[in-house]
């Protein structure tokens, strides 16, 4: 197994990793001279993603709006993989490598995209692997969300999702002499979104979609999978709810049965498996990787518990208390 941390005799407190304990299950050099883009690789779940297909062997090419973050990202991962192996440019043919585009991500804009996919293939060659992991939301309620504000969620989830799928089949997938995988990573949906019906109805479409390109691409031997993570706790991801994290976190938290959030490694595990050729039998699946909350949680609802009353009554309207008998 791969290890990203150097051993405690040959590194100092301060040269210590964020995650020294961290190690794939995946035995290593698992995606060598394999070529994999992950969108939203800077931060949260699509750095763990990044990190470990580096780790495993792949050359990782990670793109998003803010390409300092990107550059940030890459050397932080690429300096661990020199810790632990040599520079990855050299030499140690377990590791990978991770590159950051050079350019912004618009994943409103078709031209970003498809100049995007040029690009990869024009420099490295090939693109056996596309991880959709770049996304955004805000909480608002259906009857104040605008016209705009529920557009520019599908643009960026749903439509972006869907041009770098098919710029990534017609530029090198649909002709590539080897098995091609892509993993859409989606959110807990199954149970609605409320306070999100933007990025519920987008996530709940790229499911959907993917479903129909796995069945239209299976003679080109192009996997599409999803991963449908719950709630996972990154440090980038609960900053975006700002003062409203706290309240998140109590409201949700009970609700899941492992009594626990998620962590960004355990998302990347699943993703790394649908990529593999372990899954090769494995097409337009969505794989649940959320405690069990999918069968409890429903996110942000307002349910009043105090008038609640135990005698139904068929037909009739609302009421407070218990119905006459």
């Amino acid at each position: 197994m791969s290890k990203l941390s150097s051993s405690p005799s040959s590194s100092s407190e301060n040269d210590a990793p964020e995650n020294p304990v961290w190690r794939s299950v995946f035995r290593p050099g698992l995606f060598r001279n394999r070529v994999a883009l992950v969108t939203g690789g800077g931060t949260g779940i699509g750095f763990a993603i990044s990190e470990e297909l580096a780790v495993l062997g792949a050359t990782v090419i990670i793109a998003s709006r803010n390409t300092d973050r990107c550059v940030e990202a890459a050397e932080r991962i690429n300096a661990r993989l020199r810790a632990e192996g040599g520079p990855p440019d050299v030499g140690d043919a377990r590791f990978g490598r991770v590159v950051a585009c050079p350019r912004p991500m618009d994943l409103k804009s078709e031209r970003s995209i498809v100049s995007l996919i040029e690009h990869i293939v024009d420099t490295f060659g090939s693109l056996h692997y596309l991880v959709n992991n770049a996304g955004g939301q805000f909480v608002c309620p259906a009857d104040d969300m605008t016209r705009n504000g529920f557009g520019a969620v599908l643009d960026t989830n749903l439509t972006g999702t869907f041009l770098l799928c098919r710029e990534a089949f017609v530029q090198y997938m649909r002709d590539s002499p080897e098995i091609c995988s892509i993993v859409n990573i989606t959110l807990g949906n199954r149970n609605g979104m409320p306070g999100m019906v933007h990025s519920g109805a987008a996530r709940a479409g790229v499911e959907n979609m993917s479903k129909t390109m796995s069945m239209e691409w299976m003679d080109s031997n192009v996997r599409v999978n999803c991963v449908r993570p719950g709630i996972i706790f990154t440090d980038s991801g609960f900053e975006n709810y700002g003062e409203a994290g706290p309240m998140f976190v109590d409201r949700v938290l009970p609700s899941i049965p492992a009594k626990r959030f998620g962590c960004a490694q355990e998302v990347s595990s699943a993703v790394s498996w649908l990529l593999s050729d372990g899954a090769t039998y494995t097409t337009g699946s969505v794989v649940v990787v959320d405690g069990g909350q999918g069968f409890t949680l429903l996110p942000l609802a307002e349910i009043d518990g105090e008038n609640a009353h135990l005698v139904p009554e068929y037909g009739g309207p609302l009421k407070r208390g218990l119905s006459k008998l």
